[in-house]
C-alpha cells in the first residue's frame, strides 16, 4: 500500500487542507476589514484622542502646580477645597471628551456603534463626576470641613449632607437614564401608584424622613447639646441623620432613636438656649450656725473652684428650716453639661472640708426619747 493509499495519511492532508483554507480565509477577512476600517480614518481618530490627552495631562499641571499652589497661599480654605474636588474629573472628562469627538468624525461609524459607543462615553463621563462627588460627600466630616462649621453648627451640616447624598444618586440616575434616551413619560406618568406603594411599604422610613426635616427646621436639638428624653434617658447628640438620632449616655453607651419618635416627644435639652448648666447643692446646717458666715464660705468655696462658670456668679439661697438642719442651696453654673456630675463631687468635697475649716456643724437626723414614769406599773415613752 502506497503513502497516498494510507487512510491515516489521507486524513493528515486533509486536516492540513483545511488549516490552510482557515488560514487563507483569515488573512483575507484581515485585510478586508483593514480595508474597510481604513475608511473610517482610524489615525486621524487616534491622533485626536492624543491630543486630548495631552490636554487632559496639560489640565492636570495646571491644577496641580498652580492652582492649587495658590489655593493653599490664600487664607480662604474653601478655594483648596474645591480644586481638590473638581481636579480629577476635569482631566478625565477632557480625556473621555476627546473620544467622543473622535467618535463622532465623519464618516460616522456603522450602526449601532455610531450612537452606542457616544452613549457609553456619555455615561463613564457621568460616573467620573456622580462617583467623585458622592465620595467627596461622604468623606466631609469635622476634621475637613472645620471652615464650612465656623459658619453652620453640626447638625445642619450633618443633615445637609445626608440631603445632598440623596439628591445627588437621583439626578445621577436620571441623568443616566437621559443619555441612554429612555422615555420617561411613562415612568412620571406611573410615579403616583409608584408613591402610593413606596409609601404604604416605607412609611416608618418616611415618617424618620420627615421626621428628621422637623427637626432640622425647628432646631429643638444640634450634634453636642445635652438632652433628657421623655423616657428619662440623658446623653450627649453625637449624630442627627436623616432616619435616627444617635445620643451617648455618660456610661459611653449609644442609643439610636428614630426622628418620627424624637419629633413627637418631650425633649429637655440642658444645652439651651445658654450652654451654661445650673448645679444645685442642698447643704443643711446647725440650728446654732452663723447664718451670715455659712453663706459666705459656701461663696468662697464657689469662688475657688476654677472649673465653674464666673457668669452668672454663684449664688447662696436659705430655703427652709427643717427638722434637725436649716436648710441652704448654693447654686452655681458649669459651662457644659457633661461636667455636672464631676463638679458636684468637688464642691461636696470642698464644702465638707470648709465647713470644718469655719467649725459650720452638718447636723444628721436624729431623734429624742424620753422617759417618763407615768405609774409605778407603765412607765410613758415620749419621743420627739
Amino acid at each position: 500500500m502506497t503513502r497516498s493509499n494510507c487512510p491515516e495519511n489521507r486524513a493528515v492532508d486533509r486536516l492540513l487542507m483545511d488549516i490552510g483554507t482557515l488560514q487563507e480565509i483569515a488573512r483575507n477577512q484581515f485585510f478586508y476589514s483593514l480595508h474597510e476600517l481604513n475608511q473610517y480614518q482610524l489615525g486621524q481618530r487616534l491622533l485626536l484622542i492624543l491630543f486630548y490627552g495631552l490636554l487632559a495631562k496639560l489640565a492636570d499641571l495646571f491644577i496641580d502646580k498652580l492652582l492649587l499652589r495658590f489655593a493653599v497661599s490664600t487664607r480662604w480654605k474653601a478655594d483648596e477645597r474645591i480644586m481638590e474636588i473638581l481636579h480629577r474629573p476635569i482631566c478625565w472628562s477632557i480625556f473621555l471628551l476627546g473620544i467622543t469627538h473622535a467618535l463622532l468624525l465623519s464618516p460616522p461609524l456603522p450602526s449601532p456603534w455610531d450612537t452606542i459607543l457616544p452613549r457609553i462615553i456619555k455615561t463613564f463621563i457621568l460616573m467620573v463626576w456622580w462617583i467623585s462627588l458622592i465620595q467627596e460627600i461622604t468623606a466631609m466630616n469635622e476634621n475637613n470641613m472645620s471652615w464650612v462649621l465656623q459658619k453652620i453648627d453640626k447638625t445642619h451640616f450633618y443633615m445637609i449632607k445626608n440631603i445632598s447624598r440623596i439628591l445627588l444618586l437621583f439626578t445621577g440616575i436620571l441623568w443616566g437614564l437621559v443619555i441612554w434616551k429612555v422615555n420617561l413619560t411613562p415612568l412620571f406618568a406611573s410615579a403616583g401608584i409608584i408613591g402610593i406603594a413606596i409609601a404604604l411599604a416605607a412609611k416608618d422610613t418616611l415618617a424618620n424622613f420627615f421626621g428628621g426635616i422637623a427637626l432640622f427646621v425647628d432646631a429643638a436639638y444640634k450634634v453636642g447639646d445635652y438632652i433628657i428624653l421623655d423616657t428619662g434617658e440623658r446623653g450627649e447628640v453625637v449624630e442627627v441623620g436623616i432616619r435616627s438620632t444617635k445620643i451617648k449616655t455618660r456610661d459611653d453607651i449609644l442609643i439610636t432613636i428614630p426622628n418620627s419618635i424624637m419629633s413627637t416627644s418631650k425633649i429637655i435639652n440642658q444645652s439651651a438656649p445658654e450652654p451654661f448648666y445650673r448645679i444645685r447643692i442642698d447643704v443643711g446646717v446647725a440650728y446654732d450656725s452663723d447664718l451670715r458666715l455659712v453663706e459666705k464660705t459656701l461663696l468662697n468655696v464657689a469662688t475657688e473652684n476654677h472649673a465653674l462658670a464666673e457668669k452668672p456668679e454663684p449664688r447662696v439661697r436659705v430655703r427652709s428650716f427643717a427638722d434637725s438642719a436649716i436648710l441652704f442651696q448654693l447654686l452655681v453654673w458649669v459651662k457644659d453639661p457633661r461636667h455636672r456630675g464631676r463638679e458636684t463631687h468637688n464642691l461636696l468635697k470642698m464644702i465638707h472640708s470648709a465647713f470644718n475649716d469655719q467649725g459650720i456643724e452638718i447636723p444628721f437626723p436624729q431623734h429624742s426619747v424620753y422617759l417618763q414614769s407615768v405609774s409605778k406599773k407603765s412607765p410613758a415613752i415620749i419621743v420627739e
